[in-house]
Parts: structure tokens; sequence; C-alpha cells
């Protein structure tokens, strides 16, 4: 913009310098010094004021001055006459020029300001709609919890009843080992679930996680084991892979177990018979943001991470399912299969923990799971810390 203002500057200059040199050369000849109409409109298109003050004024000494040149005895009186009505004109033409320009000017400024009043309203408008959701969502969450509520109540004695069963089931002569093996992991979940009705019951807001450090397959093996009957059943592999050198992972047990469970059921969900799940656990140097997130709930955390892959061989999902996957009530599966608050659910409780939790996914290619966790090093840990 300015390197375009100075261009018409320019050609004001030159135009009036040019008009200048006509008037010296014929300075009888007055319709010449209507030509300063020019430079005061070319100004004009400048917008300015202060420049047009100085035209203005340039122009107006630049008439009179015909004024300085002999004319004929007599004439005088009509040449000051003459270039006086040239003066008017050209006040006139900078009158009306400037006033143009600043009702376009105005017009501009009242345009943008326009647009900007319609983009702050589309933004409040979109604030709302988000807030709107938002909104809805703690509703339908507020009405989950008491339903929930209600059925951890109504289910709480036959559980312990079941419970009870099984017990006295381990007790039963001629039980055999893989019996007793299965019958103690169907006690242990049974306690599990009585321990999070307990939690349901107690207050309208889940337990807050209470991690500590813990070997990585001590959070791990004990889904891995409780899924895997289901995958058997299913024909589907399922494999974990566990390093033996990894450092302790910070973690609640408990709350990581509801975790893996929901991942691994997922996973179950979304692959056909014949395909494959596997878990594989690593260690690595923590990216500046884990590092301050996670020393935010575990102060001895070693600058490393503790990172859990699910990944299935399953359908996939599309990129706008991907994008809504950790809304609370979003679910693709079949109505009455799913609630839609898993993942949500998962993540909450491994922000909690100070880590992530993130999905990648490809159509026809299946879908991974990343859960990652603070670390804490130990004279075991045999890992390179990278930069």
């Amino acid at each position: 913009m300015l390197k375009q203002n100075r261009i018409v500057l320019a050609i004001a200059g030159a135009v009036f310098l040019t008009i200048v040199a006509l008037e010296m050369a014929a300075p009888a000849n007055v319709v010449g010094a209507y030509g300063f109409v020019l430079p005061i409109l070319l100004v004009a298109t400048l917008r300015s004021r202060s420049l047009m003050i100085v035209t203005v004024l340039a122009c107006i000494v630049a008439t009179y001055m015909g004024l300085m040149q002999p004319t004929k005895p007599g004439r005088l009186q009509s040449a000051v006459i003459n270039r006086s009505v040239v003066a008017g004109v050209l006040l006139v033409v900078a009158y009306i020029g400037m006033t143009w320009e600043e009702r376009k000017t105005r017009e501009a400024e009242a345009r943008a300001a326009l647009a900007r009043e319609t983009e702050n309203l589309l933004k409040a408008n979109t604030q709302l709609v988000d807030a709107k959701d938002r909104l809805n969502r703690s509703e339908r969450l507020a009405a989950v919890g008491q339903i929930v509520a209600s059925v951890a109540h109504e289910i709480g004695t036959p559980l312990h009843s079941i419970a009870w069963h099984v017990q006295a089931l381990a007790e039963e002569p001629g039980v055999t080992p893989e019996m007793k093996k299965r019958v103690t992991v169907i006690d242990e979940q049974l306690t599990r679930v009585v321990r999070i009705i307990q939690d349901l019951l107690s207050s309208t807001r889940q337990r807050r996680p209470e991690p500590i450090w813990l070997p990585v397959d001590q959070m791990i093996n004990p889904a891995a084991v409780l899924m895997e009957p289901a995958f058997h059943a299913k024909e589907i592999t399922l494999t974990v892979e566990i390093p033996g050198d990894l450092p302790l992972v910070w973690a609640d047990a408990e709350k990581m177990h509801q975790v893996l469970v929901n991942v691994l059921a997922n996973a179950l969900a979304a692959t056909p018979p014949h395909g494959a799940v596997s878990i594989s656990v690593e260690g690595r140097a923590t990216l500046p943001d884990e590092l301050a997130r996670g020393r935010q709930v575990a102060d001895a955390m070693s600058p490393l991470v503790i990172t859990i892959e699910v990944r299935d061989t399953g359908c996939g999902m599309p990129e706008a399912d991907i994008q809504k996957a950790f809304e609370p009530f979003f679910t693709t599966k079949a109505v009455g299969t799913g609630t839609g608050l898993g993942l949500f659910l998962s993540r909450e409780t491994i922000l909690a923990h100070g880590g992530s939790l993130s999905l990648k996914s490809e159509i026809g290619h299946g879908t991974t799971v990343t859960v990652t966790l603070p670390g804490l090093k130990t004279e075991q840990t045999h890992m390179t810390e990278k930069n």
C-alpha cells in the first residue's frame, strides 16, 4: 500500500509540474490552470487531509503565479477574477474529493467492523453449542450414574451369593488343578466386581486412582489371563510381549486392570475369527510434555515412560469415528452391546495417572491403542535414555 501511495504522489507531482510549466509558457491562457484538478483528485485517493491541504495550497499559489507575468493594460483585473474562479473550483473539487474518499473510508471501516462482529457472533454461537453439548453430556452422565447406582445396589446381593458358591465349589472333592485355577480367576473377578460396586455406591464419582510403582507384568498379565478364554473361543490369537528389563510403572493395578480389559474387549469385538491381537510393552525416553505431566502425580518419575500398545487385525475405524472415539456415549457397536463409556472412562483414568491414551486406526488394517504411563528406572533396568 505504501508503494502504491508513492506512485500516486509521483504521478500527481509530475502532472502538477507539467501544468506549472504550461502556465509559465502561456500565462494568459487561464484554461490550463483548470488542469490542477487532476493532482487534487489523485491526492484525494490517498485520503490524507494534510496532503490535500498542501496540494490545494500549492495549486492555488501556482494558479496565481500567472499574475506575475506581464499582461496587456486593463487585463489585470480580468486575470485576477479568472484566476480566483479557478481557485474556487479547485477548493470545491478538493472538498468534494476528500468528502467522497472519507465516506468510502468510513464505509470500509463499517464493513470491517461488521465482519468482525459477525465473526465474534459465530464464535460465540460455536461456544454456546459446545457448552450445550457438554451440559447434555453431563446430564446424561448424571442419569447414567443414578441408573448404575440403582443397578449396583440390586445386583450386589446375587453377586455375594455367587461368590459363596464359587468358594464352595473350590472345596469340592475331585476338583482338578486346572479347575481350581479357573475357579480362582472367577473368585478374583467376583471380588473385583464387588469392590467396583462398593465404589459406585459410596460416591457419585469414580474412585480416584491410587498408583504405586509396580512391575509391568503384574499390571498386564491378570487382564490377559482373564480375557484369554474369550479370545480362544473366538479363535483369535492373543500374544503378550513384555521385555524383562523394563522400568517400574506408575499404576493403580485395579484401575489399570479395568482399562486393559476394556481395551482388550474392544479389540476382541472388532477382530474377526482367526485374527490376531497383540500386547507389546516398551520403555522409552520421555518427551518434555510427558515428563511435566507425569511428575505432577509421580514425583520420583525418571525421564522414562512405559508404552503399552494393543494392536488388532480387525475392521478398523474411519477418521470421523476416530475423532469422536473418546466422547462419552459414542460407540460403533450394535444397540445393546456397548454404552460408549469405555474409552471415555479409560482415558480419564490414564490422565489421572499422569499418562496418555491415544488411538490409531485404518479401515481394513485394524486398530492400535497406545497407553503411556510414567516409569521409574531401577538398578535392574538396562535402558539407554535418549535425548
